[in-house]
């Protein structure tokens, strides 16, 4: 397991239907951010990616979280609690040319993890479309959609998209592989085809 918190942005020209017909195709830049502990969520942001066209920018964090997971959800606990943001190493710029940003991220303490909301925080969403996917353990998105549309004040928020991955505390990393890949992309299409992302 990577000690690194990972957050990493795809720049999509590729796109297709489910925006104003006076637009072109390519007239949209797609945004997708995700952060990733055990490699979930990155392999639904890759899915996306493969469905959407794009190109692919590491975020990390100034401090990466520790690799041992009882340190690490301690400090999530107190991150949380006192609203501590903590600071990202990697800076996105000319973040106001892109029309469409996908957020993705796991469950932490039933909330969206403090380093997404330090990147939702940096940055003018106002005018944007906002997409939001999770992995979890088995309990849901918690909170985390609805701070993603709190965080997110003037732009319009999508129904998100929410998959079981791993869970570490049990010694379960990575599991969205091979078949479960497959699973994941067909119901990954079928939520990108609701939203009209793709046809």
């Amino acid at each position: 397991m990577k000690s690194v918190i990972i957050l990493s942005v795809i720049i999509g020209l590729g796109f297709t239907s489910g925006f104003s017909n006076a637009q072109s195709v390519t007239s949209k830049k797609i945004l997708i951010v995700y952060l990733s502990r055990t490699n979930n969520t990155k392999a639904i942001a890759e899915i996306i990616h493969k469905n959407v066209g794009g190109t692919l920018v590491t975020l990390e964090l100034e401090k990466p979280y520790p690799e041992n997971y009882q340190q690490t959800v301690q400090q999530v606990v107190k991150e949380n609690e006192t609203n501590y943001l903590p600071a990202l190493k990697t800076k996105i710029n000319n973040i106001e040319k892109y029309d469409v940003v996908f957020v993705g991220f796991p469950t932490w303490d039933m909330q969206m993890p403090p380093p997404m909301k330090s990147f939702l925080k940096k940055y003018n969403f106002r005018g944007k479309t906002i997409i939001p996917f999770n992995t979890n353990a088995g309990y849901g998105v918690g909170s985390g959609f609805q701070t993603v549309k709190e965080l997110c004040p003037g732009s319009k928020v999508l129904d998100g998209f929410e998959i079981k991955g791993g869970i570490e505390r049990d010694g379960i990393y990575f599991v969205i592989k091979d078949e479960k890949a497959k699973e994941a992309e067909t119901k990954i299409k079928k939520w990108l085809h609701k939203i009209k992302l793709i046809e």
